[in-house]
C-alpha cells in the first residue's frame, strides 16, 4: 500500500487532502470542536560540552550520558565508555539507549558514555595509507594520531575534572570507528581497558593493521596485560583480514595476557550490526559482578 503522504506529490489531489485533514470537522453533521495544545518542554537525556582542541586546531563537541546510579550519588566514580561517531545524529542516541536498559536490566556495569561528535570523521578514524584509492574517500585521512593525541592529552582530562570517575576506560566504535579502535589497540594499548570493533574497516591500506598484527603484538607484549578486546564482522565485513588479526590475538594471548574474542554476526549487514554487537559485546566485558 503506498504512503498515504506520497499523495502529495500529485497537485491534483491536494485540495482533497486538505478539505479532508484539516477541515474534517466542518463536514455536515459534525459539531465544532476546540482543542488546547499544551506548549511542549525540551527532553532531556544527558549533557553536552564543547571543547577547545589546541592538538586538533578546532572545536570539538562531546554529548554526556550519566546512568541513574552516578546522578542519585554525591561520591559515587564510575568508568567512562567513549565512543567515536558520538553525535545527536550518529550513535550517541542508540548507543545511550542501549547503556540505559542495560545497566537498569543488570547486564551490565554502570558506564558513564562520552560521545565524540565528528567534525572530519575520515581524517580522524584513518591512519596513514600507501593506497591512492583510499586517499580518495576524504580531502584529507590519515589523521588518527592526532585524534588519539587530542583524546589522550585533552579529552580524558576534561572528562576527569568534570566527573566522578574511575581508572577504567572503554572504547566502541564501528566501520572506520572499529578500524580507529584496532588501530589504538595495536599502537597505543595503554589508552583504554577494553576495546571493542564492530565491522571495522581492516581493508584500509591493504589490509596494513591485520597483516602486521602479529609483529605488533610482539613488540613489548606487556603493553597488552589485563587489556580486552571484542571483535566482530557482518556479512559484509571483511572476513579474511578479521581472522588474520584474531589468529595473530590469539597466538599472542599467553605473552600478552590480552584477552580476545572474535564473534561473526553473519546475519548482520555493515547496516544493522552496530547495535546487536554492542549489545553483546557489553554484557560480555562488562558484566556486573555475580552476587555472594
Amino acid at each position: 500500500m503506498r504512503n498515504p503522504l506520497s499523495l502529495l506529490k500529485h497537485s491534483y489531489l491536494l485540495p482533497l487532502f486538505v478539505l479532508l485533514g484539516c477541515c474534517g470537522n466542518a463536514l455536515p453533521g459534525k459539531a465544532q470542536t476546540t482543542t488546547t495544545t499544551a506548549a511542549a518542554s525540551p527532553l532531556v537525556i544527558g549533557e553536552t560540552f564543547t571543547l577547545e582542541s589546541k592538538v586538533l586546531g578546532e572545536t570539538r563537541r562531546l554529548n554526556v550520558y550519566l546512568p541513574p546510579g552516578y546522578t542519585e550519588s554525591k561520591t559515587e566514580r564510575m568508568p567512562v565508555l567513549y565512543m567515536p561517531d558520538g553525535g545527536m545524529n550518529e550513535d550517541f542516541l542508540h548507543m545511550a539507549g542501549l547503556v540505559q536498559v542495560s545497566v537498569g536490566n543488570g547486564t551490565m556495569r554502570p558506564f558513564i558514555l562520552v560521545g565524540i561528535a565528528n567534525t572530519e570523521r575520515r581524517r580522524d578514524m584513518t591512519g596513514p595509507t600507501d593506497v591512492a584509492e583510499d586517499r580518495k574517500i576524504a580531502p584529507r585521512v590519515g589523521g588518527s594520531a592526532a585524534f588519539r593525541r587530542f583524546i589522550r592529552t585533552e579529552l580524558m582530562p576534561a572528562v576527569r575534572t568534570r566527573y566522578r570517575t574511575t581508572d577504567e576506560t572503554a572504547v566502541v566504535g564501528e566501520s572506520l570507528a572499529g578500524l580507529f579502535v584496532v588501530e589504538t589497540l595495536l599502537l597505543e594499548p595503554d589508552l583504554f581497558s577494553t576495546y571493542v570493533a564492530i565491522d571495522p574497516s581492516l581493508w584500509w591500506n591493504n589490509r596494513y593493521l591485520a597483516g602486521q598484527s602479529a609483529k605488533l603484538l610482539q613488540n613489548q607484549p606487556s603493553r597488552f596485560a589485563q587489556k580486552s578486546i571484542y571483535l566482530t564482522t557482518s556479512s559484509q565485513g571483511d572476513l579474511e583480514a578479521a581472522r588474520q588479526l584474531d589468529a595473530a590475538l590469539q597466538a599472542s594471548a599467553d605473552r600478552t595476557k590480552l584477552r580476545s574474542y572474535y564473534e561473526p554476526l553473519p546475519t548482520e549487514t555493515h547496516a544493522t550490526i552496530y547495535h546487536p554487537a554492542a549489545l553483546r559485546a557489553f554484557r560480555l566485558l562488562f558484566k556486573p559482578p555475580a552476587q555472594k
